[in-house]
């Protein structure tokens, strides 16, 4: 019987070359990538090009691996950053703000998803978002980035990121309220 290695293990046999490491390290992170570069990037193609480049760089770039993250997180940042770097190409807006004041609200006033409504119809929802509010979104929602971190990924202003963020929020509200009247 195969005796199945650990991350870290896989990094040092994918460092060697091993490509059945490498096998072995893809089967293991791939579909939890795969869900982060489709909540990025919107559609099933451009998901699975921005996993192949990903996973492409990441094993070209093995060496670079510290171990100070996990290689789940090592990898993720990759995967995030494949993504945004090919909708740079696409040239995704990320719609400018122009007042660098925003009203900081409450959470209690925040929009929030209804627990009655099925997960795949949120993330039908998600899709569905202009691509500048779904990636900012995502980044913040999902993946749990700081607002900071993302202005630095998207190159815009951590006001322009909140704005966005708020924005989509609103929008998927408004979807999902209409999921539930019907």
């Amino acid at each position: 019987m195969e005796q199945k290695l650990t991350s870290e293990q896989l990094i040092k046999q994918c460092r060697k070359g091993n490509a059945l490491a490498q096998y072995q390290l893809y089967e293991q992170y791939a579909d939890a990538m795969y869900n982060i570069a489709f909540r990025i990037t919107g559609n099933q193609p451009d998901a699975e090009d921005a996993l192949q480049e990903a996973f492409v760089k990441a094993f070209r770039k093995i060496g670079s691996f510290k171990g100070e993250a996990t290689p789940g997180a090592w990898l993720k940042r990759i995967v995030v950053n494949q993504c945004l770097g090919d909708l740079r190409k696409k040239k995704v807006v990320f719609e400018p703000i122009n007042d660098e004041r925003i009203n900081e609200q409450k959470e209690e006033n925040e929009p929030a998803i209804d627990e009655k409504i099925p997960m795949h119809k949120v993330m039908d929802a998600i899709e569905e978002l202009p691509d500048g509010a779904r990636v900012v979104f995502t980044l913040k929602a999902i993946e749990e980035y700081k607002f900071k971190e993302i202005a630095a990924m998207l190159n815009q202003t951590e006001t322009n990121c909140k704005v966005q963020y708020h924005r989509s929020k609103k929008i998927l509200s408004k979807k999902l309220e209409g999921i539930l009247q019907t």
